[in-house]
């Protein structure tokens, strides 16, 4: 199997997971648990799990600003991608890794106002600020790390050079990654449920960006072979 069909292979089997995820915590084990009776389904792993970690505002709001620093990554990129539209005058002269981020980015961006408008479950307890408890059916931030820094790690070697830099580059950004994940279950802002649905979701994502790299490359270089 080549390396592009297995990255959309992984890419549907996770797919096909999440929304098995969702499937089960609509319809199994459903209990009115939440705050204001908000039902979750699995409600005998959500509910002591929830119980057991409680709520964290010092988790919460570090998770806020950690997502805010993946946002500004994705701005840098977007940027880039900007600049070079301009410079070189052409789409097909972007970086094929810029255009994939943008597509990976904005289908993102699609589900997350999905399931804002079609919300699966809510938040296990009312965070600050909130008077009624918000959808949290996949953790987005989880989404939003996972996603953003996880193709940035696949794409780092293409800006960044010397393998030094890139191994701290990495490491750096799987720690942001563990970090916001581990502190956004933490913060009490999620049900169990919700965590794992957006890892699911996210390793679809970044398994797709992958297959669609490869062919973005692929039709990029023989359009410029053609043009040249």
């Amino acid at each position: 199997m080549s390396k592009k069909r297995t990255a959309f292979v992984t890419a549907a089997v996770f797919a096909l997971l999440f929304i098995l995820t969702a499937v089960l915590v609509k319809t199994v084990d459903v209990s009115a648990i939440g705050p204001d009776g908000t039902s979750i389904g699995l409600s005998s792993v959500n509910g002591p799990v929830r119980d057991f970690f409680g709520t964290s505002e010092l988790w919460y709001k570090l998770t806020e600003w950690l997502g805010y620093a993946a946002i500004l990554i994705a701005v840098a990129f977007f940027v880039l991608g900007v600049y070079q539209l301009i410079s070189r005058k052409s789409l097909f002269k972007v970086d094929a890794e810029i255009i994939c981020l943008g597509i990976i980015y904005a289908l993102t961006i699609a589900l997350y106002l999905f399931f804002e408008v079609f919300p699966v479950n809510f938040r296990p307890a009312l965070m600050p600020g909130e008077a009624v408890a918000e959808a949290s059916f996949p953790s987005s931030h989880t989404v939003l790390a996972c996603v953003i820094l996880g193709t940035a790690i696949i794409v780092a070697g293409k800006y960044f050079k010397g393998n030094t830099l890139k191994t701290v580059l990495t490491t750096a950004l799987c720690a942001l990654i563990g970090l916001t994940v581990s502190g956004r279950f933490i913060s009490g802002a999620h049900w169990l449920t919700d965590i794992i649905a957006g890892m699911l979701l996210s390793a679809a994502l970044i398994a797709l960006f992958a297959g669609l790299l490869d062919v973005i490359r692929y039709v990029w270089a023989k359009r410029n072979d053609r043009s040249a």
